[in-house]
């Protein structure tokens, strides 16, 4: 812990200012392979202890937990701030310090999750604080998730219950590192496994044999066909970096031997789409290749097969810049323009579950993500601090 914010802590959980929140949080070390339960009951416990509304949602493990919390008057109305409480697994990383532990260096708070995403986290807590010590016209909400960097996977349980619960909420501020630009759209994304049958045999006699391999390999050959199509034909959005759908193949696996003929092969892919197009269609598309290659291999090997499944799935986000979301933070930021970022969030789980306008913005550069001495900086969070300030100023009127 950084020595000076060791008086911060003990003079008082309002106190704590966002650097004392932030190197409280990297010091748990929250990867999505392990439990969030002590980060969540530390924060649960400050929470209630400054008279928020605390909810912990546990998956069914009872080891990972989402938490959501609200500040000021009861019903429906107000903002939400939206993080993960996540990170990435550091093995194999080059670090030159410990990790999970918060160092400061030149203007930068180097550990993991600093950028994605616990510095937003520690600038919510920080407000939710002050929030706590005004009277509000309208309620702070905060909405802290599990396994985001696995595939946006424990929100969806939270999601389902505000669904039914409420409350409903005007806005939401989803603080995904965008350099505290405000981001009105990413990619959805889609990923699926494809598993390719053939028939074992000795290699001495391949050509008798339908090789697993092969048979994956065409796949990935009219994949690629349909990604040229998609670049070519397809729908563009120039505010995004590659400015079409990708389909990206990132896995294969088959084989047991050199001398042994594959039966089985699997491919995992991924579809990346923009609003305009279905990634479901899309799918569709790729599985009438997939049955086309089948019915040819069938001819001569009746057993052939590709069984293909979606493993995970979310939506994009393409909230309009000229939207009262998107002003209302450009706003609150001091920003004239919008962004659109590569990276996936759970901002469209958040509009398609909650029916409620979605922005994202947050400290950090996503380039410094997932990265050995993963940092951000104080002038980010002090920007984000000061959005979370006019933030409450507009709460309170």
């Amino acid at each position: 812990m950084i020595a000076p914010l060791r008086r911060a802590m003990r003079d008082g959980a309002r106190t704590m200012d966002t650097v004392a929140w932030l190197d409280r949080l990297v010091g748990f070390p929250t990867v999505s392979r392990d439990p969030n339960m002590a980060m969540i009951a530390a924060i649960e416990a400050y929470l209630a202890g400054i008279g928020a509304r605390v909810r912990v949602i546990a998956d069914e493990t009872g080891t990972k937990a989402n938490l959501f919390a609200s500040i000021g008057p009861e019903g429906d109305g107000g903002v939400i701030l939206s993080g993960h409480t996540d990170v990435v697994p550091v093995d194999g990383q080059p670090w030159t310090g410990d990790p999970f532990r918060l160092r400061a260096q030149d203007g930068r708070y180097y550990g993991r999750g600093t950028t994605d995403m616990k510095g937003f986290l520690a600038c919510a807590l920080r407000a939710a604080g002050i929030a706590a010590a005004r009277p509000l016209a309208a309620p702070l909400h905060l909405a802290f998730s599990h396994d985001e960097e696995i595939g946006c996977v424990g929100v969806r349980r939270m999601l389902d219950v505000l669904a039914a619960t409420g409350p409903r909420a005007a806005l939401c501020i989803v603080g995904e590192p965008t350099g505290m630009r405000v981001a009105t759209g990413h990619k959805g994304k889609l990923a699926a496994r494809a598993v390719c049958c053939g028939t074992e045999g000795h290699s001495a006699l391949a050509p008798r044999a339908l090789n697993a391999i092969h048979l994956a390999s065409d796949l990935i050959q009219r994949v690629r066909q349909r990604q040229d199509d998609l670049a070519a034909r397809g729908a563009q959005d120039a505010e995004y970096d590659v400015p079409y759908t990708t389909l990206h193949v990132g896995r294969i696996a088959g084989g047991v031997a050199l001398n042994m003929v594959p039966e089985r092969c699997v491919l995992d892919f991924e579809i990346r789409n923009l609003a305009a197009d279905s990634a479901r269609d899309i799918l569709a598309a790729i599985a009438e290749d997939a049955a086309a290659l089948v019915t040819t291999a069938r001819r001569r090997f009746p057993s052939a097969d590709i069984r293909m499944e979606v493993v995970n799935a979310y939506p994009g986000l393409d909230t309009a810049p000229d939207s009262v979301a998107g002003r209302t933070v450009q706003a609150l930021t001091g920003a004239n323009g919008h962004i659109k970022v590569a990276f996936g969030t759970e901002a469209g789980l958040f509009r398609e579950r909650l029916d409620v306008p979605v922005v994202v913005c947050g400290p950090g550069d996503m380039a410094q993500g997932h990265t050995a001495d993963e940092f951000v900086t104080g002038e980010q969070l002090a920007r984000c601090d000061a959005m979370m300030d006019a933030l409450l100023a507009r709460l309170a009127a």
